[in-house]
């Protein structure tokens, strides 16, 4: 049997377990297990990441993922982390992006074999229970003294935490139950923000007479800072193409931190740890070696193998001085466009008054002359070839195109 929990471990997924024992059973057995993703939009984004990486690793030692989306707990919204209420969903919306998901999933999970991934719809259980029947047999054993000491649900208690939202965990908890009755499932696993949750629907199943019942927690993505890794300057870092382009993607992961290196690539690429000891062993400029490794693995992991080609040569051609240009993010533009309005549309600021704050710090660059004057307008002469490259500080270019 594969050491999967070592190989876990080895790469820094793994923060906390609830049963030492849990080690024994997945070395030596094949168990069900699920993860669970609110479906709030149409699309996964790098805070997901980890989740599908660890439900890839896991399948190929042979578990099965069951994948939870939360239809049903998404029409409450997940108290963790939070300060309000999350808007609530109708189930059209819930249902539309259930359908973007699946693609995405599919490029870390197989739902084909013996051990096929399967995806599941708690609105599908959640929303047909009886409340008086629900609250007796499950609400009863719960205490919400327990509950109120949870961290989920200490940072909603200044603010006001509503009854509905108190009863998310009962509800994160009842899936785990109806997954262990329904298909064996005996391990959920998640990031390490929801711990209190896990341990709530570990502590059901054994409460209803059942000691085969498991919760592990992954690390969350974060610099060496502690920051959560996958926020941009236009928000999120999407898996969606059309939200993030492939050039973007791979350019986010081109630019970390040399200190980041070897947490990228042990948690989103699939390269033996020997490799991933290899280059992340890397000094000064080498380590540049294994940042454009790693943007090409995740890039091709998300995109294909043909986006991610695409975006390195589009590095390659900024940065390298070969290459190809053909696949730098694109702006249709008119030759006596405002530098004001080139550079609202390249995406690099959402207003002329931060467009104006970027030129004054000098942080905007025309064909690698830096523009200095807010009022200035291009003409045909910046196209040559047809085009202009728009650049904001030493990393963010974008090509005008007439």
């Amino acid at each position: 049997m594969s050491k999967i929990y070592e190989e876990l471990m080895e790469r820094g997924y793994i923060e906390q377990v609830t049963h030492e024992e849990l080690k024994d059973v997945l070395d030596n057995s094949q168990i069900p297990f699920y993860i669970g993703f609110d479906p709030t939009a149409d699309s996964l984004h790098v805070g997901h990441f980890v989740s599908m990486m660890v439900a890839g690793n896991m399948q190929r030692a042979g578990h099965k993922p069951i994948i939870l989306i939360g239809g049903g707990t998404a029409t409450i919204g997940d108290p963790s982390g939070k300060t309000d209420m999350r808007r609530m969903m109708s189930r059209e919306e819930i249902d539309h992006n259930v359908e973007c998901f699946k693609k995405q999933l599919s490029k870390f999970i197989s739902f084909e074999g013996d051990n096929g991934a399967i995806i599941v719809n708690n609105a599908d259980w959640l929303l047909k229970l009886n409340f008086v029947e629900f609250m007796r047999d499950i609400g009863s054993l719960f205490s919400v003294n327990k509950m109120l000491a949870a961290e989920c649900y200490k940072q909603r208690m200044e603010r006001g935490l509503t009854f509905f939202e108190l009863g998310y965990m009962l509800m994160q908890s009842y899936d785990f139950l109806h997954l262990y009755n329904t298909y064996g499932c005996k391990l959920q696993m998640g990031g390490n923000d929801q711990w209190s949750n896990i341990l709530g629907g570990v502590d059901l199943i054994r409460r209803v007479g059942h000691s085969d019942s498991y919760g592990l927690t992954f690390k969350l993505l974060t610099t060496k800072e502690g920051k959560k890794m996958g926020k941009t300057e236009k928000g999120a870092l999407w898996l969606d193409a059309e939200k993030t382009s492939p050039y973007e993607f791979y350019q986010y992961w081109r630019n970390i931190d040399d200190a980041d290196v070897k947490t990228v690539l042990s948690l989103l690429t699939f390269l033996p740890m020997e490799e991933v000891n290899r280059l992340s062993n890397l000094k000064d400029e080498q380590i540049n070696e294994a940042k454009k490794v790693a943007a090409f693995e995740i890039t091709k992991l998300i995109h294909g193998e043909a986006e991610a080609k695409k975006a390195e040569a589009a590095a390659m051609a900024l940065f390298e001085g070969n290459g190809s240009l053909e696949n730098m993010p694109t702006s249709k533009v008119d030759k006596n466009i405002s530098i004001l309005d080139a550079i609202i549309t390249a995406g690099m600021a959402p207003s002329k008054g931060q467009a104006r704050t970027l030129i004054s710090q000098g942080g905007i660059t025309l064909n690698d002359n830096k523009i200095e004057d807010v009022n200035y307008i291009l003409s045909e002469k910046d196209f040559k070839d047809g085009f202009a490259i728009l650049r904001k500080g030493k990393k963010v270019y974008h090509k005008l195109e007439l």
